[in-house]
């Protein structure tokens, strides 16, 4: 395990917009996280490749076309399959309330809002990562 926390920040499926998920990744690194950031259109297998591959420990999807309810299943079905389910997935974007709690039952570990601040992201990483090296 690295001492580094490694994230894959993804845009999938046909969502355009990327400013958000930009700025996210930039604050992570600003604050010593290796992020890979494979820009826009990703289908989740490409994102799932890109994590392993990376050997990251989380990976960020930035969902602002109201495909989370497929594209987050897909990603964490997708890394179960290979194996790779240690790798938690979190994400943020336009989604509704009322569909987070859904996404953590379907093992989504944190979901983010538009205006939650950077710091929180980067604080709620680094608490998951110090569990992650406990275990």
């Amino acid at each position: 395990m690295h001492d580094q926390i490694r994230i894959v920040v993804a845009k999938p499926g046909l969502d355009g917009h990327d400013r958000g998920a930009k700025v996210v990744a930039r604050a992570l690194r600003d604050a010593g996280m290796e992020v890979v950031y494979t820009g826009l259109h990703q289908t989740p297998e490409q994102i799932v490749n890109t994590a392993i591959q990376e050997d990251a420990g989380f990976v960020g999807l930035s969902v602002l076309s109201g495909a989370h309810m497929t594209v987050f299943p897909a990603v964490i079905g997708l890394l179960r399959e290979r194996d790779a389910a240690d790798i938690e997935v979190f994400g943020g974007g336009i989604i509704p309330d009322a569909d987070i709690a859904p996404l953590k039952e379907l093992g989504v570990a944190q979901v983010f809002t538009p205006g939650t601040p950077t710091g929180e992201i980067v604080g709620w990483l680094r608490d998951r990562a110090a569990g992650k090296a406990r275990t």
